[in-house]
C-alpha cells in the first residue's frame, strides 16, 4: 500500500478505519556501492523491505527518502548525493509531521544506510520532546535480530556493499547487480585500531568494505524473510503499544 497511490479520501478511510496504523518511511542514500552495486542500494533495500511488510501487513509505505547523509563517502569516488545530516534529521521531521497531519502518528523509520543513523537519531529526540502524542522508531534492518547482525557483519565491523548487502540485493534487485565484477570487489576493514574517522576513500581501494564475492541468492532470501518477519512483528506491535508510564506534568518547586 504505497502512499502515494492512494488518493485523499483513501488516506481519510484507511485513518479512520484503521486507528494506530503505522506508517513506514524507508529512507536511503544515494552513494558508491563499490564497482558491483549501484548508487540506489539503500533506498532500494529499505524501500522493498517495506513493500513486503506492507503487503503481509496492510501498513502504508510513505515515499522514499532517496538521499541520506553519506559524507563518509567523499567526493573522490564518483555517484555519492548527500545531505548534511542536520538536514536529514530536518526532512525527516517535517515529513514525520505532515503525516500526522493526515492523521497517522504512529510512524517506523526503515533506514538502509549506516551513515544515516546519526541523524534519524536527532529527528527521534526532537518528534518525542516537541510531538509526545507521536509515536517514531528507527528499524536499522541489519541489527534486527542477532542473527542477521552476525550476518551481517560477517566480514568486517564496518562494512559496506560487503557479503550480505550484496547478497540482499541479489534477493530484491537481482538484475542490477554486476555479477561480473564480484570476484574482484573484495576489500578487507582496514578501522580496527584508528582512533579518528576517515572517509572511504582512505580506508578502501574501491568502496567495499568486506567480502561481496562470497554473495549469494540464497543468503539474500534467508536475510529478506529474517528481516520483513521481524518487521512484520514491530509493526504489529506499534499498532497497540502504549508508554509504559503515564506522562504527567513537572511539579514546580519540588525536587
Amino acid at each position: 500500500m504505497c502512499w502515494e497511490d492512494l488518493t485523499w479520501p483513501e488516506i481519510e478511510d484507511l485513518v479512520q478505519e484503521h486507528a494506530g496504523e503505522v506508517a513506514l518511511l524507508p529512507v536511503g542514500a544515494t552513494e558508491q556501492h563499490g564497482p558491483h552495486l549501484t548508487t540506489g542500494t539503500d533506498t532500494i533495500i529499505a524501500t522493498a523491505l517495506c513493500h513486503a511488510v506492507s503487503t503481509r501487513t496492510g501498513a502504508p509505505v510513505l515515499p522514499a527518502l532517496p538521499i541520506g547523509c553519506s559524507y563518509g563517502h567523499g567526493t573522490v569516488l564518483p555517484g555519492t548525493l548527500s545531505l548534511s545530516p542536520e538536514r536529514l534529521s530536518e526532512l525527516i521531521r517535517d515529513a514525520v509531521e505532515w503525516v500526522a497531519a493526515s492523521g497517522i502518528t504512529r510512524v517506523l523509520a526503515v533506514n538502509g544506510h549506516f551513515g544515516n543513523q546519526g541523524a534519524l537519531a536527532v529527528a527521534e529526540d526532537h518528534l518525542r520532546h516537541e510531538h509526545p502524542e507521536l509515536r517514531f522508531g528507527v528499524l536499522n534492518w541489519w541489527t534486527l535480530t542477532p542473527a542477521v547482525s552476525a550476518e551481517t557483519m560477517a566480514d568486517g565491523e564496518d562494512v559496506h556493499a560487503n557479503r550480505a548487502e550484496t547478497s540482499l540485493m541479489m534477493a530484491v534487485a537481482p538484475d542490477l547487480v554486476r555479477l561480473e565484477q564480484l570476484t574482484l570487489a573484495d576489500d578487507p576493514d582496514r578501522t580496527e585500531g584508528l582512533v579518528f574517522r576517515y572517509t572511504a576513500p582512505s580506508l578502501s581501494r574501491n568502496g567495499v568494505t568486506g567480502r561481496p564475492s562470497e554473495a549469494s541468492s540464497q543468503l539474500g532470501r534467508w536475510l529478506l524473510e529474517e528481516v520483513v518477519h521481524s518487521m512484520c512483528t514491530a509493526v504489529e506491535r506499534g499498532r497497540t503499544e502504549e508508554a509504559p508510564l503515564l506522562s504527567r506534568p513537572r511539579e514546580v518547586g519540588i525536587t
